[in-house]
């Protein structure tokens, strides 16, 4: 073996190396579409999981190829998206280097299953994620105004 680069090269990249499972339970949104001022607020994205993989029967409908008007067996994916529960909104400003969160509004009442994923050891913790928020919720009921309508009439005020 004079060149084991030429006889026996490496396969694969060093870069995805060490191989190991992930550690977290989700994706991530690395990049969103531009947004368009123009429509009202909307959803820009969603989590949504590969589920499996079957295959389907189809015309092609492509004139001038051998297979126009012919039936085609193709793999497709299974895409599952869970159902959505909206917990809050966070405002964006514009800054010279780009956009920042001014603020974030939470619902009142968050359900324990939706507290459970800010936690990576639900059981053996003391529970505490938005127990100020809620209090703070509650303060503001008591009161005239609407809970958190500062925060709300903030995000309106100064966010795109």
């Amino acid at each position: 073996m004079s060149h084991r680069k030429f006889e026996r090269p490496r396969h694969g990249s060093l870069g995805f190396l060490p191989r190991k499972r992930t550690k977290h339970h989700q994706g991530k949104i690395k990049s969103f579409p531009k947004d368009d001022l123009s429509k009202p607020p909307h959803l820009t994205a969603f989590m949504g999981y590969k589920a499996g993989m079957t295959h389907i029967v189809r015309d092609v409908d492509k004139p001038g190829s051998k297979l126009h008007k012919k039936e085609v067996v193709e793999p497709v994916t299974i895409l599952e998206a869970p159902p959505m529960v909206v917990v809050g909104f966070v405002g964006y400003v514009e800054t010279p280097r780009g956009l920042r969160a001014l603020t974030s509004v939470w619902a009142g009442h968050l359900s324990e299953e939706c507290k459970r994923r800010f936690y990576k050891s639900f059981h053996s913790s003391k529970q505490k994620a938005f127990t100020k928020y809620q209090k703070r919720w509650s303060e503001a009921s008591k009161g005239s105004e609407t809970p958190m309508a500062a925060e709300v009439e903030r995000a309106k005020k100064y966010c795109q």
